[in-house]
């Protein structure tokens, strides 16, 4: 990635999340009083002083825990230490220096990168000396915050700024935003680890391992790719602890701001109703749409057409998924996972594609040659011209003298027409009916 990359390291509840929240303006990770919320690394984009960096929010760091979980948080934390262009060291005013503390410094020492020191939870700044022990771990003067009232952030950004590395040319580079969606336990952190490249999701048999949308960029043919994990939709009946409740509400944002989205499907089980849901959230949002079904090399009684059988099944309960691109994988084995890299690219294209007001005039008259408009008797209803008035997704308006009079199946029809000419692969389009001239 081009953007320097900032890691918030500290022992689990001294307010990481808060802080990355505060630093970010928005809240995109979990915060709650239970100690390990947070399991994985957290990307969020931060711009400060004319410069933009990956801010990281990590779960926190017990370095002698022999828990499996606190041991996968830990991994997590070893890999943002190696990424990471500046560590930022937070500690607890409250509480003080602490045992876990002087354990984690020491690991930050030997990372070989510029480490700030932060004390949170000084509410009462600038009228205390609390961040002063934080002096004893030999990493320069601490900085005193107060993340959940954003005393001093501005300060501390001041300070991340001078320690980032110079900027380079690539650094304004648009990423292309794709949430990888779908329903518990689908496989969803173990497609993104095999896209990455490396494992930078917590996996874990149980479902529900993720619960925040975890941001995680990578370079593919020259294109910035953020791969947005989330956490597994589940239908809202079924969401009774808050930290799912949030975690929801945070996958439904990465909907939205997704230019695509990888609807990852449990191959043993099928694609249900509420992967349907889905899939249809994400297309009414006017995001790119590619179907992955994972687990493929799993399914023990399958030939040449199983595939095929099973797509034509779901494009009748959802027709617009026939404009979908399938493809069948093993994130455990890598089968065929590459492939998808290739289709983000495609989908996304097909999304910023602009065509030309004469090419579109020209499919239009072809379409209107092999089938009119139905008429209402003793008026002609007419297509007059179209031209396309937006992008991501396609858009294109159709003016008439009579648009009212334009059933739903005709423009269908004109919807077919447009994708055969174009393809828009995995792309929403849509259509908009206008009256000639002003209306009445």
């Amino acid at each position: 990635m081009n953007k320097p990359t900032v890691a918030i390291i500290g022992r689990p509840n001294v307010g990481k999340s808060t802080l990355f929240n505060r630093l970010l303006g928005s809240r995109r990770a979990i915060v709650s009083e239970e100690a390990g919320t947070t399991r994985d690394r957290h990307f969020g984009d931060v711009e400060w002083g004319g410069r933009r960096f990956y801010l990281v929010d990590t779960g926190g760091l017990l370095p002698d825990s022999v828990d499996s979980m606190e041991k996968a948080i830990r991994d997590q934390v070893e890999i943002a230490l190696q990424e990471a262009d500046v560590l930022l060291f937070l500690g607890d005013g409250q509480e003080g220096l602490n045992p876990v503390d002087l354990a984690i410094a020491e690991r930050l020492r030997h990372s070989r990168r510029p480490v700030l020191v932060a004390v949170n939870k000084l509410d009462d700044l600038p009228n205390t000396t609390a961040h002063f022990p934080f002096l004893k771990l030999g990493f320069g003067d601490p900085i005193p915050v107060s993340a959940q009232v954003g005393k001093s952030s501005g300060d501390l950004l001041d300070a991340i700024v001078a320690l980032l590395p110079p900027a380079n040319a690539g650094e304004d580079d648009e990423a292309i935003q794709v949430a990888v969606v779908g329903r518990p336990n689908a496989g969803k952190s173990s497609l993104a680890n095999k896209l990455i490249g490396e494992p930078r999701h917590v996996v874990a048999p149980e479902a529900g391992t993720t619960r925040d949308a975890i941001d995680s960029p990578m370079r593919y043919h020259d294109q910035t790719i953020n791969f947005i994990d989330t956490a597994g939709l589940r239908r809202r009946a079924k969401v009774q602890e808050d930290l799912e409740f949030y975690s929801t509400l945070r996958t439904e944002r990465a909907i939205e701001r997704a230019h695509v989205c990888i609807l990852v499907v449990d191959a043993t089980l099928g694609l249900h109703n509420q992967d349907l849901r889905i899939a249809t959230q994400a297309w009414e949002h006017g995001a790119g749409l590619i179907v992955v079904v994972n687990k493929w090399d799993l399914v023990e009684t399958k030939d040449a057409n199983t595939a095929k059988r099973g797509q034509e099944d779901l494009v009748k309960k959802a027709p617009f998924l026939q404009y979908v691109p399938f493809v069948y994988v093993s994130a455990t084995t890598g089968l065929r996972v590459r492939k998808i890299l290739d289709l983000i690219l495609e989908v996304a294209a097909a999304r910023d594609k602009r065509v030309e007001t004469h090419e579109v005039n020209e499919v239009l008259q072809e379409l209107l040659q092999r089938a009119s408009p139905p008429q209402k008797a003793g008026v002609e209803v007419k297509l007059l011209y179209a031209s396309q008035i937006g992008t991501a997704p396609p858009m294109f308006a159709i003016v008439s003298n009579r648009p009212d009079d334009i059933p739903e199946s005709y423009l269908r029809y004109l919807t077919h027409g447009f994708r055969s000419a174009w393809k828009f692969t995995g792309a929403p389009l849509n259509l908009k009916l206008r009256r000639r001239g002003p209306r009445r």
